[in-house]
């Protein structure tokens, strides 16, 4: 006779057995074995699924991390992981990393932009998130919070990190990881938005420190362009750049005082930095790189290429705002190449996230959705850079 489960739902629910779930609708793109990780009918009070990211535990085991939407929320919910062991063909249900009905004393928070990092030489993956108070409208005030699993991603036990910096802050991108002095020192872009809701307030794009994972400390601010207006920068990816020893940073952007307006042209911004992040140069214009107000992916291959996957066409919330992913590489001491297509079915998608798991063999997750709707579901794709 089978037992009942004992356990909570969602615990219950992490003992069954992964669903394959197969691309629904036909597209055109370069990216491969594309499946759907989670469809938001899976999450029944959900208003959508976002912002995933991806993480390589060891070999074929991925784990995949994203947010569940509470609605009446701009951008505020529940972050859950998601272990496939198979190399991202079948995923497991997701369980929980940072619940929103969970109290801390008197206080309820909601939580955001889903972040997975797994440090070199360590057997942890971290998971990083912004906490808010569940009575704000949306996000832009959050602190830093993050958790950390040993098994893989199965379970996460949260921890409270020790804050130099005790500003508001947004964070998207993972840490970036370099040595120095001969031991690892971990850089986090973050920018912050208060100007949204304070007339006085700002939009910064600054990067923190550290050593530990737990403590961090401003490191820098990307200064704003020496010329022509003020830019919302935020949202940046660091990796390494063209020269030995520089660090690149290349942002999102937006108008610096109506953030529902681009930047004219539409395009990125990136920074340099010689000293470790320490400071960086005036943000510039990356003339070949589009950007529309949303989150792009910037990176470094192990051939030392520079691939940067984005969205085309206008901004949301255009009807044809965030719909298909492009990609442009740029070759080590070339220029960037053309546009390329990534995943194009004439349907919603954004936030992509790329991890490189061998040379020139990428995995990637993005939030999708259907012609009329966003972020209904999150996917998984394969992507090969020829060299």
């Amino acid at each position: 006779m089978k037992k009942p489960c004992l356990l909570l739902p969602l615990a219950c629910a992490t003992l069954a057995v992964p669903i394959l779930t197969a691309a629904d609708v036909a597209f055109k793109g370069d990216v491969t074995d594309v499946r759907v990780i989670r469809h938001m009918d899976s999450h029944p009070g959900s208003s959508e699924l976002w912002e995933a990211y991806l993480v390589q535990w060891r070999g074929k085991h991925l784990v995949a991390a994203f947010g569940v939407k509470i609605p009446g929320k701009t951008d505020m919910g529940d972050i859950v992981a998601s272990v496939s062991t198979d190399d991202g063909d079948t995923w497991g249900h997701p369980v929980t990393i940072f619940d929103h009905r969970e109290r801390q004393g008197t206080i309820q928070f909601a939580y955001a932009n889903a972040i997975l990092f797994k440090p070199s030489g360590q057997d942890v993956l971290w998971a990083f998130a912004m906490r808010c108070p569940m009575n704000y409208r949306h996000s832009e005030d959050s602190q830093l919070v993050g958790a950390y699993s040993a098994d893989g991603g199965r379970s996460w036990v949260p921890v409270e990190l020790a804050m130099g910096y005790t500003g508001p802050l947004i964070a998207v991108a993972a840490p970036y990881e370099h040595t120095e002095k001969g031991r690892p020192r971990y850089l986090f872009p973050l920018h912050r938005n208060t100007r949204r809701n304070d007339p006085l307030g700002g939009r910064d794009h600054f990067v923190l420190s550290s050593t530990s994972l737990l403590e961090w400390n401003l490191a820098g601010f990307i200064p704003q362009p020496t010329s022509g207006p003020k830019v919302f920068l935020h949202e940046g990816h660091i990796d390494l750049g063209d020269a030995p020893g520089e660090l690149k940073i290349v942002m999102r952007t937006a108008d610096y005082e109506d953030e529902r307006k681009m930047t004219d042209p539409p395009r990125a911004f990136s920074s340099v930095s010689r000293d470790g992040g320490r400071t960086w140069s005036p943000a510039q214009q990356e003339p070949d790189l589009w950007n529309a107000k949303s989150k792009a992916w910037f990176g470094r291959t192990a051939a030392g290429s520079h691939l940067y996957v984005y969205n085309d066409g206008p901004a949301s919330p255009a009807p044809n705002g965030r719909t298909s992913l492009r990609y442009k590489v740029k070759p080590p001491g070339g220029a960037w190449g053309a546009e390329r297509t990534f995943f194009d079915a004439g349907i919603k998608n954004s936030y992509p996230t790329l991890i490189e798991v061998a040379p020139g063999d990428f995995r990637a997750v993005w939030d999708s959705g259907t012609k009329d709707r966003t972020r209904t579901h999150i996917r998984f794709g394969k992507f090969k850079l020829a060299r």
